[in-house]
C-alpha cells in the first residue's frame, strides 16, 4: 500500500454516542445540550483520516485545510452519530472529501472537507521555524 492507492472512492467512518462533553453547552458554542457543531466537524475529520491515512507511507500524514459544512439538525445526548467520508477528488497532494453525519433518525450534517498530504518531518521543521 502507498500513495498510489489514494484514489477517489475510498471511504472512512467515525462514530460516537453524544455525551455531555460533546454538547454545545459544554464547549461554549451554544447554550443547548445537543451535539455541538465543532464536535460534528471533528467527527467528519476523523472519518476522512480513517479513509486514507492508513494507506500513506511512513512519515506522511494528512492535515485538514478546508471545511464547508452545514449542521442540519440537532442530536440529543445519548444518541449515536456516524460520520461517513468519501474521497471524491485527488489533485496531487490535495484531497477532497464529501462528508455526511447521520444520527439514529436523520442526516444531521453534510459538506466538503479538504486535506493535504504532508511529509511530517518537513511539516514539523516549518512549525519549529515559527517559534
Amino acid at each position: 500500500m502507498g500513495i498510489e492507492d489514494i484514489v477517489p472512492g475510498l471511504v472512512g467512518q467515525a462514530e460516537l454516542v453524544v455525551a455531555e462533553e460533546n454538547t454545545a453547552r459544554h464547549l461554549g458554542s451554544g447554550n443547548v445540550s445537543v451535539l455541538a457543531t465543532p464536535e460534528m466537524v471533528r467527527l467528519m475529520e476523523r472519518a476522512s483520516v480513517a479513509a486514507v491515512d492508513h494507506l500513506l507511507p511512513s512519515g506522511q500524514h494528512t492535515v485538514g485545510v478546508h471545511l464547508d459544512v452545514r449542521h442540519l439538525a440537532a442530536t440529543p445526548v445519548g444518541m449515536r452519530v456516524v460520520a461517513r467520508s468519501e474521497l471524491v477528488a485527488v489533485e496531487g497532494r490535495k484531497l477532497t472529501f464529501h462528508v455526511e453525519v447521520h444520527d439514529e433518525v436523520e442526516k444531521v450534517g453534510e459538506g466538503t472537507h479538504g486535506r493535504m498530504i504532508i511529509d511530517l518531518d518537513r511539516f514539523r521543521a516549518r512549525v519549529e521555524r515559527k517559534r
